[in-house]
């Protein structure tokens, strides 16, 4: 490969970029089934109190109508969410990019009931199918790490928010103590493939979503690509340690 090459980091190996998202979709439609399963093997179950957090911090209105768009939420959890927390004229608009993911929402959803009051797309998140000022709020849980431009996908981000709206993220991310931090990249490289493998039959996928997770910027450098891309008020909270982080942004 030439040095001028154009790459992106999958894992903790350097591909073409426009491998990236081959790899990325393949790791998704092997995980689709037993996402949610793995999520709540993988954090102990602490992811639905990082999403509860988070929807908490969106806090969809009760008395208006209320249009949302979820970005990566395939399997639907944040977007039910988003729907139990707002009131009767909020509507969620799904768009993963895995069309396994999408169809395993899909079929929550009918299940549940939802479907008259969301809408599962397949898409990426550098290049939105919608138009400008269309959403009162983005949000994307544990999914912009396995984007391979993420400067496109805020940018998108901000094109398709209203004035007004808002920016939400929750991802992995660094935590604020060393010691602790070797400590969990221990756990994760070791527990979380052989649990993956144990219950998927491959630990592959799940040593990829370990590895995107160190990729990912820190903090604070992730805050100011959100300012870059025109966002203001920009801030973080760590949870639990700095485990994951909720960034926040807004479209003036």
């Amino acid at each position: 490969m030439s040095n001028s090459e154009s790459t992106a980091s999958f894992g903790f190996r350097d591909v073409p970029t426009a491998e990236k998202q081959g790899l990325v979709n393949d790791v998704f439609s092997k995980a689709a089934a037993d996402y949610d399963k793995m999520n709540d093997l993988m954090s102990s179950g602490l992811h639905r109190l990082w999403k509860d957090d988070m929807i908490t911090m969106l806090n969809p209105p009760k008395n208006k109508p209320f249009h949302s768009l979820d970005v990566a939420g395939g399997t639907g959890d944040i977007a039910f969410k988003i729907l139990d927390a707002g009131g009767p004229r909020t509507h969620v608009t799904i768009a993963d990019i895995s069309p396994h993911m999408v169809a395993e929402g899909k079929k929550r959803g009918q299940a549940e009931g939802r479907l008259s009051k969301c809408d599962f797309t397949v898409g990426n998140a550098e290049e939105l199918a919608f138009p400008d000022c269309s959403f009162d709020a983005y949000t994307i849980a544990f999914g912009i790490r396995n984007v391979t431009h993420i400067d496109k996908a805020l940018a998108e981000a901000y094109r398709v928010l209203k004035p007004g709206g808002r920016f939400l993220c929750l991802e992995f991310s660094h935590m604020n103590n060393d010691v602790l931090q070797k400590i969990y990249d221990a756990y994760s490289f070791t527990v979380i493939p052989a649990v993956g493998k144990v219950v998927t039959g491959d630990g592959q996928p799940y040593r990829y979503l370990v590895e995107s997770i160190r990729m990912f910027p820190k903090q604070e450098v992730f805050a100011e690509k959100i300012r870059a891309a025109g966002f203001a008020r920009v801030s973080h909270r760590d949870l639990t340690g700095g485990v994951v982080a909720i960034h926040s942004g807004w479209r003036i």
